[in-house]
């Protein structure tokens, strides 16, 4: 790996299951995927105050490709209802 080896988050769910539907879906086209997240709210089951929050990065060569899987129009019914992270929420 290089110095400049960089993760971005591409999905933000509350709570893990959300994020591991994601997870899944990226790695099956081919994607290295990291879930990034709290551990206090893993064990205790929380969901407030962002203890619940777990977000989905990729290496940021990944990046398009991640987004553009997450956004693949026909998965709305199996589709977790977190929102998609945006360019604008992310820094």
């Amino acid at each position: 790996m290089t110095d400049n080896f960089q993760l971005v988050t591409v999905y933000r769910s509350q709570g893990i299951l959300g994020a591991e539907v994601v997870r899944a879906k990226l790695e099956a086209a081919g994607v290295p995927v990291m879930l990034k997240y709290e551990s206090a709210g893993l064990v205790l089951g929380l969901t407030v105050d962002g203890l619940g929050l777990v977000e989905v990065q990729v290496p940021k060569e990944w990046e398009a490709d991640a987004l553009d899987l997450i956004d693949e129009p026909g998965d709305e019914a199996d589709a977790p209802t977190d929102e998609l992270a945006d360019e604008g929420e992310l820094s």
